[in-house]
């Protein structure tokens, strides 16, 4: 496929994204809540989408093509992980949003007394993942946009940043929603042509695994990368589903608990099924071309080689925008954290809620500035994913649990539960003994957290205050953000009688 053409029809895409973003969304600006949280409002058919387009973006079109690519069947664990992950959500945290949280860090100080050292700590900590998810699909995004449009990496790295930042600070949540809709569709229906067509190309399952080794073609590859590596790559997806703020903005965001916990189940089931779709195109790939220099080019080599040149043309762009469409979601929860949580840790109260929309715009252009330097450190997606989820997210992850069903659970057991979970994924990452036994830390880092929360729970006394009181301390310092602005500054307020 001709570079420049490549380049074009991406550019072109984004600008329809970015176009379709504002019209879409330009009645939903005026209050935090309608850019942050979309009025909370957002239907089934657009939470599937949303969630649909984040599943297989960054980490289905690179990351588990490219590892089905090197190690077969493993290539299924990714889409695994992430289905439990998303129908544990729809069993245990839908109900939450009937709570009307703005932030994860909201809801986990709300299980131990509403305490604001847990909500400053986990703040930090979301904030922290949420500019690592980012790096992850720029990361992701800028290696196969430099690779198809033949420019160097760092320029191409820049291009997807503010690809998804335009229409992300025009539109805010509202516009990222629609256009992962969109875009859903389109890789979804790509997908599945696309490894129907290699399928016929490599000769059938017989042809897809003759060039790779018997352990690569054993059971979810287990025979090449071992069972518990296997366990830990799927229980690190499953965590980070779990733990990622973009993915409690659903929640948050949703019409209803109803509302939520149904698309959250369809979208589990619909990811459960496709699972097996990375690793078909990444060995057909190892069995068209066995020598790529980088596993994370086999999605865009695939797409050039057996999709007709215009249809190829279009599951690429999109599967670039549909990277840069996850990344907006993250960058949305990190902002609502950083506006919400960070912002009262240095000022000690809420933002106004006239400045919410300013400052957020403001804010999404500094975290994505961020994520874009850290991108810069690493050209490994998986790598890069597993490492950042295991130490900054096992924590959340237990926490969230341990504050939904344990009523022991405290604020002393919740700051053991993050500095433990931190500390282990770290000693694990360090000792290349540990990691090679693992596969990566996350089993670990939740086993230590768990033990750890429990244990200080358990050795320190209860929390005296109840939820109802929690929540209503929580509600009360949300109001500043959440009045509705002054008529003068809104641009759909009603016109004077007089």
């Amino acid at each position: 496929m001709n570079s420049q053409i490549f380049l074009g029809a991406f550019l072109a895409y984004v600008l329809v994204m970015i176009g379709f973003g504002w019209w879409i969304s330009r009645h939903k600006r005026g209050t935090g809540d309608d850019f942050l949280l979309g009025g909370r409002s957002i239907p089934v058919f657009l939470t599937i989408g949303t969630t649909v387009a984040t599943m297989v973006g960054t980490g289905s079109s690179m990351g588990a093509v490219g590892f089905g690519y090197a190690n077969g069947w493993a290539g299924a664990l990714y889409g695994i992980g992430g289905a439990v992950g998303i129908l544990l959500l729809a069993l245990c945290f839908a109900p939450i949003r009937k709570l009307r949280f703005m932030t994860m860090s909201e809801e986990l100080s709300y299980y131990v007394g509403a305490n604001r050292l847990v909500r400053n700590l986990v703040a930090v900590l979301i904030y922290i993942a949420c500019i690592g998810w980012l790096g992850a699909h720029i990361l992701g995004g800028g290696l196969y946009l430099s690779w198809m449009a033949d420019i160097d990496l760092d320029t191409a790295r820049i291009l997807v940043a503010l690809g998804f930042g335009i229409y992300c600070v025009i539109g805010g949540y509202f516009a990222v929603v629609w256009t992962d809709t969109v875009q859903a569709v389109i890789l979804f229906a790509g997908f599945l042509l696309m490894a129907v067509l290699a399928l016929i190309e490599v000769g059938g399952f017989g042809g897809l695994t003759a060039s790779m080794d018997a352990g690569a073609a054993s059971f979810l590859g287990i025979g090449k990368i071992g069972g518990l590596p296997a366990l830990s790559l799927a229980a690190v997806i499953a965590v980070g589903v779990l733990a990622t703020p973009s993915f409690r903005q659903r929640i948050y965001s949703g019409d209803s608990v109803a509302s939520v916990r149904r698309s959250f189940v369809i979208t589990g089931v619909l990811y459960l099924g496709f699972s097996i779709i990375p690793a078909i195109l990444g060995m057909a790939t190892h069995a068209l071309n066995p020598g790529l220099d980088n596993s994370n080019y086999a999605f865009p080599f695939l797409a050039t080689e057996v999709l007709p040149l215009g249809f190829g043309l279009l599951l690429l762009v999109a599967g670039l925008s549909a990277t840069m469409s996850s990344a907006s979601s993250d960058a949305i929860a990190g902002v609502s954290t950083l506006m919400r949580d960070i912002y009262v840790l240095f000022t000690g109260r809420t933002p106004a809620a006239r400045h919410v929309v300013l400052y957020s715009r403001l804010a999404l252009v500094a975290t994505i500035g961020l994520a874009l330097a850290f991108a810069l450190t690493s050209d490994n997606v998986i790598n890069y994913i597993t490492r950042m989820i295991a130490t900054i997210m096992a924590g959340m992850f237990v926490c969230g649990m341990l504050g939904r069903f344990w009523p022991r659970y405290n604020w002393q057991g919740a700051v053991a539960t993050l500095i433990t979970a931190s500390a282990t994924s770290l000693a694990v990452i360090a000792n290349e003994s540990w990691s090679a036994f693992w596969g990566n830390p996350s089993i670990p880092a939740v086993l230590a957290a768990l033990a750890g929360g429990i244990a200080v729970s358990l050795m320190t006394p209860a929390s005296r205050i109840t939820k109802q009181e929690a929540l209503a301390i929580l509600d009360r310092e949300r109001e500043r953000m959440e009045q509705a602005p002054d008529a003068a500054l809104t641009r759909t307020a009603a016109p004077s009688p007089h």
